[in-house]
């Protein structure tokens, strides 16, 4: 189901970091997550889900994707809309790397399957987003993730207070923008830091 209706408005709770984006600083201890920026989905006393927005899962395009899921056949590809060729495949995250989770603009709504995160950001991880982008009936801007981030309760909170992750405020641009090498250094820049300032010590936002 299409709809252009607003997604519902979610609640934050004070303190808990959902709808902003992590960014790693050198002192990060976990190699894969190294220079990452992560959307961040869910985040509570229970614990935080997240995408990374920056990590290009490689030799893997959309259109195949599409065809390697039985959405299309490969005598479909030809006929997909340009704006499905625009979608960028991520490395989400080390959690359940074989799952796509689509992270689009709120244009696009399934009931009881789509999640409204924030600021006009949904989350949807079925097959049928998938068959409306390659319709030319999906949202206007989304990139699929295989896999996500995840951490215990509390775990994100230690790691941030550990100088791992930098935070800042989420935009189009960092999520959904074409040049996915620049998010890093883009997402640094909309702090005031530039990466030559960072240090394995540094503070925390």
């Amino acid at each position: 189901m299409r709809t252009t209706r607003k997604a519902p408005e979610k609640s934050s709770a004070r303190g808990y970091l959902d709808g902003q984006m992590l960014i790693a600083t050198p002192g990060m201890q976990d190699e894969r997550f190294t220079r990452s920026v992560i959307y961040i989905c869910a985040h509570s006393s229970e614990g935080a889900m997240g995408i990374v927005v920056n990590q290009p899962a490689r030799n893997i395009s959309f259109p195949d994707l599409l065809v390697k899921l039985d959405v299309i056949p490969a005598a479909d590809l030809i006929e997909l809309p340009s704006r499905a060729g625009d979608v960028k495949v991520l490395k989400g995250g080390p959690v359940e790397t074989e799952r796509g989770f689509v992270l689009h603009s709120a244009d696009f709504f399934i009931e009881n399957s789509t999640l409204p995160i924030d600021e006009g950001i949904c989350l949807t991880a079925t097959l049928d987003i998938l068959k409306a982008i390659a319709r030319g009936t999906g949202p206007e801007a989304a990139i699929l993730a295989l896999g996500y981030a995840g951490w215990a309760p509390g775990q994100l909170e230690t790691e941030i207070h550990s100088n791992g992750w930098l935070h800042c405020s989420a935009d189009p641009e960092l999520i959904f923008g074409l040049d996915i090498e620049a998010k890093y250094d883009r997402a640094l820049k909309k702090i005031g830091v530039s990466p030559g300032m960072l240090s394995s010590d540094v503070g925390h936002a």
